[in-house]
């Protein structure tokens, strides 16, 4: 499974089991809903800052050969 489709699928497991929390008055499992999902937001934000510090470190490679 790609990151993405975890991150994806973290965020959706997690949100739906924060709603079942909150309508059975389950506190843990809507506490491990906001858990999970908040795992798969975490995981877009590590992806993008990657995907900038590969964009930068490129460009600076790309000054140096200049």
């Amino acid at each position: 499974m790609s990151k993405d489709a975890k991150n994806l699928k973290d965020k959706v497991a997690g949100k739906a089991k924060e709603v079942e929390g909150k309508g059975t008055g389950d506190k843990v499992r809507e506490a491990e809903g906001k858990a999970q999902n908040a795992a798969g937001k975490v995981g877009d934000k590590a992806k993008e800052a990657a995907g900038k510090v590969k964009d930068k470190f490129n460009e600076v490679k790309d000054d140096l050969k200049k």
